[in-house]
């Protein structure tokens, strides 16, 4: 009976692994160039570029834009995204979902000014 009970935990062991494996797997890999445009709520708008790289769920890469060239961080988790870049309290912060080439979110550039970004893999 011992002898089932760890071939059943050891079989369930390996499942959840390769189902965790899986999940990897499937999270989106942004790595490269992105074409962005920023609506504001204000109505301003503007097209920046983004050059990330991707290593896990960790993310960096550069900003160019109207605010000139900066360094970003963030996370991938799944389809969801993380970044910013700048310093507090003028920090800008993306939030949004990834789906293919395509990402779509919320921007909020240090609670000064806020709205929605689409941006295409190129």
């Amino acid at each position: 009976m011992r002898s089932i009970t760890r071939t059943v935990i050891a079989g369930l062991a390996g499942v959840a692994l390769a189902a965790a494996a899986s999940l990897t797997a499937l999270a989106a890999d942004i790595t490269g160039t992105w074409q962005a445009s920023v609506k504001m709520s204000s109505g301003q708008s503007g097209s920046p570029t983004f050059v990330f790289k991707q290593s896990g769920s960790k993310l960096s890469g550069t900003y160019s834009g109207a605010f000139g060239t900066a360094e970003v961080a963030g996370s991938v988790t799944g389809n969801s995204i993380r970044f910013s870049f700048g310093t507090a309290p003028q920090q800008a912060r993306y939030v949004g979902e990834i789906s293919g080439d395509t990402m779509r979110g919320t921007v909020d550039y240090g609670g000064q000014a806020s709205g929605t970004f689409t941006a295409t893999k190129q």
